[in-house]
């Protein structure tokens, strides 16, 4: 079953990467800064190396901040992480940004709380993921935002010829937030095994061995690498016509919101806080500029995917237990 489990988080891990290389690229390839496939294999290495420069202190509210891990059994880690697994390829399928880890969050309580009850949840645990998930959307926002009227204010008499050189700042930028969504989310699963370890007897104590971050980091770079067009379709210009400007803002705003809540063990959502800050970009330049019925649906998504996760991963639990 601890095989099973590795395989299904190494899985998750993948389309994980798959789903949310789309936040990376998106406004890359939108305002030609890069090439398609040479973003995507940038994004895979950064993914890679990022949770061994960062290290994992994500990991370690998902193994053991959230749920008890000495009183959690491997059934339970499993239905967690398979219910994630089937509302990513669902989210990715109808083309709405959606939260892998609001997901994983999600999976892992739903299954937890019927195996054994609401008192397996550590409220101080959950309270710094929920903060972490709820707060990080507007916030990127508000940064991007912010950082769009700075960048308007300072170009306002430029010319055409600076969109070459916001260009140019992206492909830093992009790095950055490769790095960030590989410090934050590649943790996400390296806490999942470790919970298995601890929940099948094989570790008696929560740490993250070297060998589960480097498989960790290497399922979700090659999950980058394979890229999800269509996400990259709804994220780079379905919500407006992005420029060059904005996926510099949007972009730079991303990466410290997330950066930031990786080191301090917040679990955040890459898509949902990328889906703001561009919203933010562009709302900065013209309100109107954004196509609100598109954020309407990311927010509809949002909200749904934490209930949804979490009542598929109880189903999918029973199932398991009656096998």
């Amino acid at each position: 079953m601890l095989i099973y489990l590795i395989a299904a988080a190494l899985v998750f891990d993948f389309t994980n990467g798959f789903h949310d290389a789309s936040n990376i690229i998106a406004t890359v390839i939108s305002s030609r800064a890069l090439a398609p496939r040479t973003a995507l294999y940038i994004t895979a290495a950064a993914e890679f190396v990022a949770p061994f420069i960062f290290g994992v202190a994500v990991a370690t509210t998902i193994g053991k901040g959230l749920i008890d891990p000495n009183v959690i059994s491997i059934n339970v880690v499993m239905a967690g992480v398979l219910a994630a697994i089937i509302w990513n390829l669902f989210t990715w399928w109808i083309s709405i940004p959606s939260s892998s880890s609001h997901a994983l969050i999600g999976g892992l309580l739903g299954a937890a709380i019927i195996a054994s009850g609401i008192q397996v949840v550590q409220l101080k645990g959950l309270l710094l993921v929920l903060t972490a998930l709820f707060v990080s959307p507007p916030l990127g926002l508000l940064v991007s935002f912010i950082f769009m009227n700075i960048a308007l204010f300072v170009f306002q008499n430029a010319t055409q010829k600076v969109n070459t050189m916001f260009r140019r700042i992206q492909i830093l930028t992009s790095l950055s937030l490769a790095l960030s969504h590989g410090t934050n989310d590649a943790q996400k699963t390296m806490g999942i095994i470790t919970l298995g370890l601890v929940a099948s007897g094989y570790q008696e104590t929560f740490y993250v061995p070297l060998w589960v971050v480097t498989i960790s980091a290497a399922a979700i770079a090659l999950g980058a690498a394979s890229g999800g067009w269509r996400l990259i379709r709804t994220l780079g210009g379905r919500i407006y016509k992005i420029r060059p400007i904005h996926a510099f803002t949007s972009q730079a705003a991303s990466a410290g919101v997330v950066l930031g809540a990786a080191l301090i063990g917040g679990p955040v959502s890459t898509t949902q806080v990328v889906s703001g800050a561009i919203m933010g970009a562009g709302a900065a330049e013209r309100i109107n500029m954004v196509r609100w019925q598109i954020a309407k649906h990311m927010l509809v998504t949002w909200l749904l995917t934490i209930p949804a996760s979490a009542a598929l991963s109880a189903i999918i639990y029973l199932f398991i237990q009656g096998l």
